[in-house]
């Protein structure tokens, strides 16, 4: 899918306009702003360090309105290794300066120069060779691969010392370039996917312009083919699979081990015609054996058009609400994702997103029909994402996922890619706001009878009560059962003291939360609603007083009488 849309981080409201600006330039990049400080933003952050780590972390292109110092200071114990970086640029917060800072084998003079046009500036280049020849021969464009950067680097101190180079193979982008050519030079660039050696006089660039059709191999046999046919491992662009092979683990892990896209074909036939209908503009094509076939292009081949992906469905956790407690692997999924189906209210909670990902809003009744419709898109090749909030395994999507999926015989469905990608459960996060009320065997529990009978609730409530769990309510009450929760407290308190005491926490996560410290004896119906979960503790279940006002709660992890230090 190549590199994420940019990032633009800006840290006041000042900085809003020239934001827009260049988001205009990048429709699918999103303007995060400082919470509290920015009106406006695409999406709020606490802290600002914290967030350009973690997007750098992501490889995604960061494009910062702040001082270069500040941006330098933030990301220097992240600046391990040259060569492996996101571009990362500061850029004045009126635009008049963009200042490339990181990422030069990553496209930051690019990138640089085309928010300076946006902004009807000059971009401050500081990169020796790409200001003498007008490109940056170490980061040559999509569908080549350089050969070895620590001989790149000393290749070009050698032409910016004055030496001539000629130019081997087809490169088209270097006609525009300044090179200083000569056909007798000493230096060379080498284009061309046979295998050699490199020396200290050439660059060596790799297009990317082989694929290999199989039906089995391991990253070490693909490797092994390669080298035998003479074609370097650089200029491999894809694996193409029939898609009979799509949950095959051994092919998975080939590709993520080489680096490169596995696609699949529905076109039958033996490897070897499998490969060849693939590619366009054929140069040649080569059986290894039943199992492999290599196809070479006349060009760089483009994997996005050689068959299609393996389907992806991720059900996702967003949390309690706040988007400093969505986990990072949830944030990268929904980066990712082509669609995106939930209930409306937790979708739009879990964007903004990109003019290319599409929404699928449905009712929150509407489960199974939001599962099937989930795996029909990903059994397409789609990266789909059906969201929950909380945790999707605590009363929410990823039971229904499942359940379609054990339903359905459809060979497509159990082919996609699926992962569950936990989530902070509401009844962890208003614990977490009160202390420690869950801290020792606790049982979660739903009032809700639509999905099951109300005879069977009463009898967890207690046998629960009875063992001394501490109890934590999801959907204690709503209109159409306003009398449940009192009955749930009436069983409860068979077998609880009046003063056990209980938190009430309602849109923990959310703007407006509440959360609130009372007691069973206290307790009543009218104190909660559908948002509220409520948390009721066991017999060694202790409060006391915060400093700050209100209390601290927390359940003991010793149980009978406090063990001896």
């Amino acid at each position: 899918m190549g590199r994420p849309a940019p990032a633009i981080v800006i840290l006041g409201n000042g900085s809003l306009a020239t934001a827009r600006r260049i988001q205009q330039r990048y429709p699918d990049a999103l303007i995060h702003g400082l919470a509290g400080r920015v009106e406006g933003a695409d999406r709020d952050y606490q802290e600002f360090g914290a967030t350009l780590r973690e997007l750098y972390q992501q490889d995604t292109p960061i494009i910062a309105l702040c001082a270069a110092g500040i941006v330098i200071r933030t990301l220097a114990p992240l600046l391990l290794e040259k060569g492996a970086e996101p571009p990362v640029l500061a850029v004045a917060e009126d635009g008049s300066a963009v200042v490339p800072l990181l990422g030069g084998l990553g496209g930051v003079n690019v990138l640089a120069r085309e928010i300076a046009a946006a902004l009807d500036v000059a971009a401050a280049i500081t990169t020796s060779g790409e200001l003498r020849f007008g490109t940056c021969l170490l980061n040559p464009p999509a569908g080549y691969a350089l050969g070895d950067l620590e001989l790149g680097k000393r290749f070009v101190s050698d032409l910016l010392a004055g030496e001539s180079v000629r130019i081997e193979g087809p490169a088209p982008w270097l006609a525009a370039a300044q090179l200083p050519e000569d056909q007798q030079a000493r230096l060379a660039i080498h284009v061309g996917h046979a295998e050699r050696k490199p020396s200290a006089n050439e660059l060596l660039i790799y297009p990317r312009n082989v694929l290999v059709a199989l039906t089995a191999g391991t990253a070490e046999t693909l490797r092994a083919a390669l080298h035998d046919a003479n074609i370097a491992l650089q200029s491999l662009a894809c694996l193409l699979a029939d898609e009979r092979e799509m949950a095959n683990p051994a092919l998975r892990e080939a590709a993520l081990e080489l680096g490169v896209p596995l696609r699949f074909s529905a076109r039958p036939g033996s490897v070897l015609e499998l490969a060849r209908s693939a590619v366009p503009s054929l140069l040649t094509s080569i059986e290894i054996n039943d199992s492999m076939a290599i196809a070479v292009a006349a060009e760089p081949l483009d994997p996005l058009l050689l068959g299609r992906p393996r389907g992806r469905l991720a059900v996702i956790g967003l949390g309690p609400g706040a988007a400093e407690l969505m986990v990072p692997a949830v944030k990268a999924e929904l980066a990712r994702a082509h669609d995106i189906l939930g209930y409306e209210t937790y979708v739009r909670m879990a964007g903004p997103f990109r003019a290319d990902q599409v929404m699928h809003c449905t009712d929150n009744r509407e489960e199974m029909q939001r599962a099937r419709h989930a795996f029909e898109l990903a059994a397409q090749g789609r990266s789909v994402v059906v969201v929950s909030s909380g945790d999707p395994g605590v009363f929410a999507m990823a039971a229904a996922v499942l359940e379609a999926l054990h339903e359905s015989s459809d060979a497509n469905w159990h082919n996609v890619d699926l992962e569950i990608l936990p989530g902070v459960s509401a009844s962890l996060a208003t614990a977490a706001q009160a202390g420690a009320p869950l801290g020792h065997d606790f049982c979660v529990m739903s009032l809700s009878d639509n999905l099951k009978p109300w005879a069977i609730i009463e009898k967890r409530l207690d046998l629960a009560s009875q063992a001394d769990l501490a109890l934590a309510f999801y959907n204690p009450i709503s209109r159409s059962r306003p009398w449940q929760l009192g009955r749930a407290l009436e069983i409860v308190a068979q077998h609880r003291t009046a003063e056990t005491p209980v938190v009430l926490g309602r849109d923990i996560g959310r703007p407006g939360q509440t959360l609130r410290v009372t007691t069973l004896g206290q307790l009543t119906p009218d104190q909660v609603d559908m948002r509220t979960m409520v948390l009721i503790g066991s017999s060694t279940t202790c409060v006391f007083p915060r400093a700050e006002g209100g209390a601290w709660v927390y359940t003991p992890r010793w149980y009978g009488d406090k063990p001896t230090s």
